[in-house]
């Protein structure tokens, strides 16, 4: 069967074939190109849409902050003891009552003042005055303006009672208008009845807090979607606030969003939009995100147009260049192959072909011979450039270690001076600033070990500050060894790997042991920890010893065990082991050596 289908192929002619073959690479790039791009777009979908869910989530705890701050105020107005005493007895003088009205008008007032980003709102009182003791008082109600309103059986407003049964709880509720005496004016008000705090029971009246909808306009507006929009509506999906101009409409959900209205956030994602809704049944109320699909992927569709372009453009270049490496190009780029095959670096290169044109082909080839004998020169000029390399290489593991720990301390320092006193920022302001003066060392790579072992204690003690850690350490440094040369930094992020993935979690019972002894010709130092914790040592030494590591893997205790050994050679470095008792020992191998005057 293989054969059947080999024979056709072979009867075409080589151009024909090349034709074919490019056919059939092709082919795949445009199917996958096809495939690729509907994933894509999935992918992008989901993505896109979680990024909203979590959005929607922090959104939504904005408003609830928004609405708790309006909360707490109206708890502030309901225990003021000139509202407490306001009662319809009918037994006080008529000027009393009058003073009475005034200094909770202006109480009101004072709370409904000071908004500069135009999304102030308003505080009225509401009181049943069946007798019209307060007959000097407004019952013409606005939107727009704080106040106390007194209201007969006949103009009772039809949210009164509801807002009783509530029993001092506050919630939003949308308007068409205030009462049937006010201005036919929509609002979002937050309504809560004022209690008598005194007596222990009786209702004196009812809060209402108007333009709400400004207020959670606001935070709505502060959330840019991709021509997207925004609701706030009741669990009927009535909008209370709303990014657009749809305040107190009734919006409708796709299926997947109204089944059971399950508590909690839910995604739909249908052919034209991205639903995003958070439901809070306590509240009784819904964030909707609606966000057209068409805005989202408009950037994909105008790359997937293209990458088309390209795909056609490519295949009409391919047939062009076929043919034309068929006709005129073969011939001499084959003679190149074999040239190039063939010739090994340090070997004579023989004198270029000369061919009687100057195009590219020709060019390539006498830029090729030339190449190679250019290649030849730099042969030699490698190896002295080698040692320049090492030098570089050596600079640039330093810095790749140095500002790690830098920026580490400096977000220690912040954090510890924002949640505490200024003894203990001021402790580690001291140990930072030994940190820096032993990490620069006017531009020393080595130091003494002395300094190398102040710059571990300063960094324990930034740790210890840091996070509380209660952990001991124990010191025991031969006094020969302490003059002794060591890479600055060289110590530290073992120590750090010893608290971290040691001591950390053990309290008072973490100990780390930091030993420095002399060995005839030579220096060991050993950080141990009784951690509990079982490392891989077999993984540790794979990573000192990997010569091409991969980055997001971290440099840590490699770069430290190069940096050893291109100052002092491979008998020395870094080794890790276990600990007898448990725990793990980390020791690093130095030669004897002092410094110089």
């Amino acid at each position: 069967m293989l054969s059947a289908l080999i024979k056709p192929i072979v009867r075409l002619n080589v151009k024909q074939q090349l034709i074919l073959l490019f056919v059939i690479m092709l082919t795949p790039i445009l199917v996958l190109n096809s495939y690729g791009n509907y994933k894509a777009e999935q992918v992008l979908k989901r993505h896109v849409t979680n990024a909203y869910v979590e959005l929607n989530k922090q959104n939504f705890a904005i408003i609830n902050r928004d609405i708790d701050t309006v909360n707490k105020i109206t708890s502030t107005v309901i225990q003021n003891p000139f509202l407490q005493q306001l009662n319809m007895s009918g037994l006080d003088p008529i000027m009393e009552r009058v003073e009475r009205y005034e200094t909770i008008e202006k109480l009101l007032g004072s709370y409904s003042q000071g908004a500069e980003r135009g999304d102030v709102i308003y505080y009225s009182l509401y009181v049943y005055d069946p007798n019209n003791y307060y007959f000097f008082a407004p019952n013409f109600p606005q939107v727009k303006k704080a106040g106390v309103y007194f209201f007969t059986k006949e103009e009772e407003p039809f949210w009164f009672r509801q807002a009783v049964e509530q029993k001092g709880r506050g919630y939003l509720m949308f308007m068409d208008r205030l009462s049937p005496q006010a201005e036919d004016l929509k609002t979002l008000t937050y309504v809560r009845a004022v209690n008598n705090i005194y007596l222990g029971a009786g209702t004196i009246g009812v809060l209402v807090v108007t333009k709400m909808e400004a207020k959670i306009g606001e935070s709505l507006k502060s959330i840019s979607l991709p021509d997207g929009e925004i609701y706030l509506t009741d669990m009927n999906n009535r909008v209370l606030a709303s990014s657009t101009s749809s305040t107190g409409e009734i919006i409708e959900l796709p299926d997947g969003a109204e089944i059971g209205d399950p508590e909690g956030t839910v995604d739909v994602i249908t052919d034209d939009f991205i639903y995003v809704v958070n439901n809070n049944h306590m509240l009784g109320q819904k964030l909707v995100y609606k966000v057209p699909v068409k805005a989202l992927l408009q950037q994909q569709n105008e790359m997937k147009r293209v990458i088309q372009y390209i795909t056609v453009a490519y295949a009409l270049f391919g047939l062009i260049i076929i043919t034309y490496f068929w006709r005129s190009l073969m011939t001499p780029l084959q003679k190149l192959a074999f040239f190039v095959r063939k010739y090994e670096p340090g070997n004579r290169v023989p004198e270029t072909p000369k061919r009687g044109s100057n195009d590219e082909v020709s060019v390539l080839i006498s830029s090729t011979y030339d190449m190679a004998r250019r290649l030849n020169g730099l042969i030699m000029y490698k190896y002295q450039m080698e040692l320049k390399q090492k030098e570089s290489q050596l600079q640039l593991l330093y810095q790749q270690i140095n500002p790690h720990l830098l920026y580490n301390t400096l977000e220690s320092i912040y954090w510890k001076s924002s949640l505490e006193g200024n003894v203990e920022s001021a402790e580690m302001i001291k140990e930072l600033s030994k940190l820096m003066k032993i990490s620069l060392s006017r531009g020393r790579e080595l130091i003494t070990l002395e300094e190398e072992l102040e710059h571990a204690g300063a960094y324990i003690k930034l740790q210890q500050h840091r996070y509380d850690y209660v952990f001991t350490v124990t010191w025991n440094i031969a006094a020969e060894t302490k003059s002794n040369l060591i890479p600055k930094i060289t110590l530290q992020p073992l120590i750090e790997n010893a608290i971290i993935h040691g001591v950390k979690n053990m309290e008072e019972d973490g100990e780390i042991i930091i030993t420095a002894a002399a060995m005839e010709d030579r220096v060991l130092i050993t950080i141990e920890d009784n951690g509990y914790k079982q490392a891989d040592y077999e993984a540790i030494t794979r990573i000192l010893k990997d010569e091409s590591p991969n980055p997001a893997s971290g440099y840590g205790i490699r770069n430290i065990n190069q940096r050893v050994q291109l100052h002092y050679g491979p008998d020395y470095g870094i080794t890790y082991g276990p600990r007898a008792g448990g725990g793990t020992v980390a020791a690093v191998l130095l030669p004897k050596t002092e410094v110089q005057e």
